[in-house]
Formats: C-alpha cells, structure tokens, sequence
C-alpha cells in the first residue's frame, strides 16, 4: 500500500488527470489517497449497500461518494454522498431477441422465456433446483441457463425448450432481450442491471457462509422496493423456487411498475454530470 501510494503520485504528476474515479478494490485506495495528496478531486463508487474495506479507508480522501442504494447514504459522510444508481453497459439495452431464440433452438417461440444466472462460477444450489424442477419448467416456459463453467449437464443437451451455456458474452443482452423472468445472484451489478432492464426477477443471494453478507443486503433493498422476489439460499428447494418463479410470473406486471417508478433510470448520466462539475470546479 505505502509503495503503491508513492507509485501513484508520480504517476498521477506524470499524468496529470483532472478527476480520478474509483470502483473501489484494494488496488484503488493508494491512488485516492495520492490523488487527494495532489490535489486532484477523487469519485468513488460504492456497489454494495455497506462500505468494503477498501473503500471505507479511501472514502476520507475522496471528493465524492456514489452509492446505488437508499440505504447506504447513512453509512457515508454527509455532503460527500450522493445517490447515483450503477452505470451499466449499455450495450445490455440494445439487445435482440430474435438472435437469443436462433442461438437457443427454441422451437415453440410462443412460451414465455426465463434466463437463469448463476454467476461466474455458476452455482450448484440453483443449477440443481433448475434441473430438478425442469419437467415441471418446461410444459410453460423456454429456458436459457447460464450454469456456469464445467457445469454443463450432456444429459439434457437435446431436452427441447431448454438451452444451456457455461457463460455468456456478447449475447447476453439478446438473451436479456427476450427474456421475461430472470433469476439471478444478487451482486450490486447484475441487479442494477436488471433494474435498468426493467426484467421481473427472484434474487438468490449468496449465503453468509460464502460471502460478507453484501449478496444478502442487496437482495432485501430490492424486495423493500418491489423490484424483486429473494429466496435465501438455504431455502432454495424445487418447491420454494417454483413457487417464487409463478409468483413473478404472473405478477410481473407489478414488478415492473416498482421499477419503472424508480429515479435511479440514468446512473451514467448523473455520474458523468457530477465529473464534468468536479473538473470545471478544478479548473
């Protein structure tokens, strides 16, 4: 930390920004602390509803704090933080559905489509519930299962109705596009994503025992706003989730509506404002 410190500073001299602008990450809080140290104003973005380490040593240092949660501006300093929402690829909004369905096989394009994201690693939890359950799935809907990487099931490779992937790329945003149920782990990001996208979900948080709780907090924000359904993982079975998948479904209109309702509809847009402000004020 103390060499990257001195590292940044010559680089920051050398560089010569006008803002530094931080996602947090152990490797962002030398350069806040040696942006403040020259003088150059510093933004922060936290995604999660409290502070991680990182961020809670760099944010006396910084001009700014973006947060994407209501709950979160009572753990930041007054007169820094400032309710943005998470900027999104925005590639995500331009998807095509007709390119999901020609990649996915379906034959019936008349059923209604739920996408399935596991997170990168996949999750073994939910990709067994969604097998599980996948006969019961498949007389209503069309499924796409992002399972994860070495989770691919060849037993169900030619199953009509049901496409699997270890990951997705470029395609995600058609498969966004065309679907019309999302279940989803709750990173901030992924459901900033899904708020964005106006997408009905259920939000499977990551369990205590695998993570700081963050997954947790995310997912109850979401559900006290309406814009999600959370199943804890400890209760995730193939009743619980097909319980919660009808419930969505045939509410998804409700769902919807909360999230149309919501003000966070151009973070990008407030966070690029804010360092237009900061450099102009700089100068």
């Amino acid at each position: 930390m103390i060499k990257g410190y001195y590292q940044s500073i010559r680089l920051l001299k050398k560089i010569k920004p006008d803002v530094v602008f931080s996602k947090g990450g152990f490797v962002s809080v030398p350069v806040v602390l040696a942006a403040k140290h020259c003088k150059i104003p510093a933004i922060i973005h936290e995604s999660d509803i409290t502070p991680g380490l990182a961020n809670k040593l760099a944010i006396p240092s910084a001009t700014k704090v973006c947060c994407n949660f209501p709950e979160t501006m009572k753990y930041l300093p007054e007169g820094k933080a400032v309710l943005t929402g998470s900027p999104i690829r925005q590639e995500l909004l331009n998807g095509n559905p007709s390119n999901a369905i020609k990649l996915c096989r379906f034959e019936n394009t008349e059923k209604p489509v739920i996408l399935i994201i596991g997170g990168s690693t996949g999750s073994r939890a939910i990709n067994t519930a969604i097998r599980d359950l996948l006969p019961e799935l498949l007389k209503r809907y069309n499924i796409i299962h992002l399972c994860g990487k070495g989770n691919l099931d060849e037993t169900l490779k030619d199953t009509d109705g049901y496409a699997q992937f270890e990951y997705a790329n470029k395609e995600l945003a058609d498969m966004f596009a065309l679907a019309s149920l999302v279940i989803s782990r709750a990173g901030a990001n992924a459901i900033c994503e899904l708020l964005a996208l106006r997408k009905p979900n259920i939000l499977i948080p990551l369990s205590k025992a695998a993570s700081r709780g963050d997954q947790i907090l995310n997912a109850q924000s979401f559900e006290k706003s309406g814009y999600s359904y959370v199943i804890q993982e400890e209760e995730l079975n193939t009743d619980s989730l097909f319980a919660g998948i009808n419930e969505v479904y045939n509410n998804k209109e409700k769902y919807i509506q909360a999230m149309e309702s919501s003000n966070l509809t151009d973070s990008t847009g407030i966070i690029i404002n804010m360092i237009e402000d900061l450099v102009n004020s700089h100068d």
